[in-house]
């Protein structure tokens, strides 16, 4: 009976196991089929995007190709528009006195000369009235040196008689000279100065050409040669400072020409050129000044305004892209390329009721210099020399591939 008992144990257990091999065999190779089958359908869907023609259309998606392009490789820095001293002035009066009028405000246009403001004070009129009584005492003067001469050219006078007329006449003529150039100062022509024409006010006007940056005065108020009525500035002459940190200096040159924005208007651009490079760092930023002379268009600037520059450095002829042909993804950036037959009849089984689809590989790019919309770019993956690229409504496949993505999982 043993012999028996041990017979029937091995053949038990020899069936068992038999049987467990047999049924975790499909189990393991299941998952292996599952997977072979499903990673080219996925993969598929994360790089091609298939567009109809109406779509397309109605995107505005168009077709081009990768180009050979001389761009300019740029650096990006920061400035302050500014004007020189020598095209700002502050407008004085010469003289004390009460504003009667003031002429201008903030942002008026005035031109050299033009008058801005009147002030009044009695003291001018002692001024003209002094004018008058030296005019008339010289007068006097010159009829009495006169008198003396011939007298003493006869040895009918003493001289000390005839050098102190010569000396009262030359001081006459002295004291009005002075009160002269006082009255043309004050914008009065002393040649119309009379009893009848005394002037109480006098007009004060500007240095220079330009525009009115501020006022400090005001009418009634009382102002003298140390009291500032407004300021003026010549926005014509304004320059640009563009702040340039330490590691771009050895790409800086004279010359090199600067696109800047307004940091509240970047719609609007505008052009400079680098004139002179700063020799000493600016306060604690580590940043050295490019000082540029604003060409063409200056419509809108204004000293003290802060900006946005691209300075141009040297051209090369590099692939290049329009611009708006890359799209960002993941931190990475794209162009769609239109796939090659072949791969197109992989995935015609899919579209047999749309025969006009249109199918577009998604092919990682880096990013170079970008110029007058142009972007350099180095395809992380094959680009064929003839291959069509989406060079306009990319965001919309790019949009395209990702709901299908999210539509097949």
């Amino acid at each position: 009976m043993k012999p028996s008992y041990n017979t029937i144990s091995l053949i038990l257990i020899a069936f068992l196991i038999t049987g467990c091999g047999k049924k975790e065999a499909p189990e393991e190779k299941a998952p292996e089929k599952t997977e072979q089958k499903e990673k080219p359908k996925e993969e598929a869907h994360e790089t091609i995007a298939s567009l109809t023609e109406e779509q397309m259309k109605s995107v505005g998606v168009a077709l081009g190709s990768v180009e050979m392009k001389e761009l300019t490789s740029t650096i990006k820095a920061n400035g302050l528009l500014s004007v020189p001293n020598s095209n700002k002035a502050t407008i004085t009066s010469l003289y004390g006195g009460i504003i009667k009028t003031l002429n201008i405000q903030v942002g008026s246009v005035v031109k050299k000369g033009q008058v801005i403001a009147t002030i009044a004070n009695p003291e001018y009129i002692q001024l003209q009235e002094d004018y008058l009584t030296t005019s008339s005492r010289i007068t006097y003067a010159e009829q009495e040196y006169r008198r003396q001469r011939e007298l003493f050219d006869n040895d009918a006078g003493a001289k000390k008689n005839l050098q102190s007329a010569d000396a009262e006449l030359k001081t006459l003529r002295t004291k009005r000279a002075s009160l002269l150039k006082q009255l043309q100062m004050m914008g009065i022509n002393p040649g119309k100065v009379n009893n009848g024409n005394m002037k109480s006010g006098l007009v004060i006007t500007s240095p220079i050409s330009g525009t009115i940056s501020s006022i400090t005065a005001q009418i009634g108020s009382y102002v003298d040669i140390s009291s500032p009525v407004a300021t003026v500035i010549d926005n014509g002459s304004i320059h640009l400072d563009l702040q340039v940190f330490e590691k771009d200096l050895p790409k800086m040159r004279v010359g090199q020409i600067v696109h800047f924005k307004l940091t509240n208007n970047p719609e609007t651009e505008y052009d400079a050129r680098i004139y002179s490079i700063g020799s000493s760092f600016e306060n604690e930023s580590k940043t050295i000044s490019m000082h540029c002379e604003v060409t063409g268009n200056k419509t809108g600037l204004i000293d003290g305004m802060n900006i946005t520059g691209i300075v141009s450095l040297d051209k090369s002829t590099t692939p290049a892209v329009p611009t708006e042909a890359i799209v960002e993804a993941d931190g990475k950036y794209y162009v769609f390329v239109q796939a090659d037959q072949k791969k197109e009849e992989q995935h015609k089984e899919n579209e047999k009721s749309h025969p006009k689809t249109m199918n577009f590989e998604k092919i990682e790019v880096v990013k170079g210099t970008t110029d007058m919309g142009y972007t350099a770019i180095t395809p992380i993956g094959e680009i064929p020399a003839d291959a069509k690229i989406v060079v306009k409504g990319a965001f919309f496949v790019n949009a395209k591939l990702v709901n299908a993505g999210e539509h097949e999982h």
